[in-house]
């Protein structure tokens, strides 16, 4: 079936279909002849044809680090709100926060017409910046500060000063950090440095063997902790750098039968939906990950309507939500 033949059937010129199609002007009349024709026989019209008509595919390429995250569904529940209302879909790809992965999904994008990518990035690397900017439709980056696309990020720095503030000011000294790979900017090392100088400002010295690195996993959260007690019988504290690996920590602590916060209190990252249901409820930091994904499919939307949009940059602020387990 063909627009030929949807005009024979409704008794109406191959154009009046297209100018249907595309949402042109056309009489009520012969809208609504075309209309029951498309009904009846269930006419798909091929989005490859119109997307080579109109340069257009009203299709954004959405690259996440790993699919099973809280924070990245609030993010990405964000983006299609905003794309859904402006007519665009999404296409998906879960990277598993390999760097290779990554490039090859923006390659695949580049090679599929989307009109633009939104790259949530763990990792940037001399490649991904030689392949941006080689790229001629626009990219958004999530969860990093970068000046080579358009980027929207949180202040991991300052939330990670706040947070080792508070929990010091509410009495405890020998402060542990399970952290994860320096590759990663702003959870790997702004977050690790604003907990160095948080115990510094508080005249703390801290200590290598209190800083533990791993993956973005319970794994790691369960392992260090573990580690972490083992090395220093004077441990009240642990930050942990997200609320999925502080989920790790609690689980060493409650099996070896360690008090929360009577013993050692815990904190985290990214206020998941887990942090109000555990018992003690997870003290951790609340970023903004919807406004996140709403506010970056805009500025990828700006860009598409108009490529001389200069970059923009845009950091985003926090909140500590101050529950139980400290």
């Amino acid at each position: 079936m063909n627009i030929s033949q949807i005009a024979k059937l409704a008794g109406v010129s191959p154009a009046a279909v297209s100018r249907y199609l595309n949402d042109g002007y056309l009489s009520d009349e012969k809208r609504e002849a075309i209309a029951k024709v498309i009904k009846k026989t269930g006419y798909i019209p091929s989005t490859q044809a119109k997307t080579l008509r109109t340069k257009k595919s009203n299709v954004i390429g959405l690259i996440i680090p790993k699919i099973d995250s809280d924070s990245i569904s609030q993010v990405v529940a964000g983006i299609d709100e905003v794309l859904s209302k402006n007519g665009y879909q999404m296409l998906l790809a879960n990277s598993y926060n390999d760097e290779e992965k990554e490039l090859s999904y923006i390659n695949t994008f580049k090679q599929n017409i989307v009109d633009g990518i939104i790259l949530f990035g763990t990792v940037l690397t001399p490649a991904h910046e030689k392949i941006i900017k080689a790229l001629d439709i626009p990219v958004v980056v999530l969860g990093q500060q970068t000046d080579i696309a358009s980027c929207i990020y949180h202040d991991d720095y300052s939330s990670a000063v706040g947070l080792t503030k508070y929990i010091i000011d509410q009495g405890y000294k020998n402060i542990g950090f399970i952290g994860v790979t320096e590759k990663d900017i702003a959870v790997g090392i702004d977050r690790k440095q604003g907990y160095l100088d948080a115990l510094t400002a508080a005249g703390i010295k801290h200590s290598n063997s209190l800083i533990k690195t791993g993956s973005f996993s319970m794994e790691n959260g369960y392992e260090h902790a573990k580690a972490l007690l083992a090395s220093s019988q004077k441990l009240d504290a642990i930050i942990c750098a997200t609320d999925t690996i502080a989920l790790g920590a609690i689980k060493y602590l409650n099996e070896a039968g360690i008090s929360i916060p009577g013993d050692v209190a815990v904190a985290g990252f990214g206020d998941g939906k887990a942090s109000s249901i555990l018992n003690p409820s997870l003290t951790t930091v609340h970023f903004y990950y919807r406004q996140c994904g709403m506010e970056g499919a805009k500025l990828l939307l700006d860009k598409i309507n108009d490529s001389e949009t200069p970059n923009r940059s845009m950091k985003l602020g926090f909140e500590i939500i101050k529950n139980k387990s400290v």
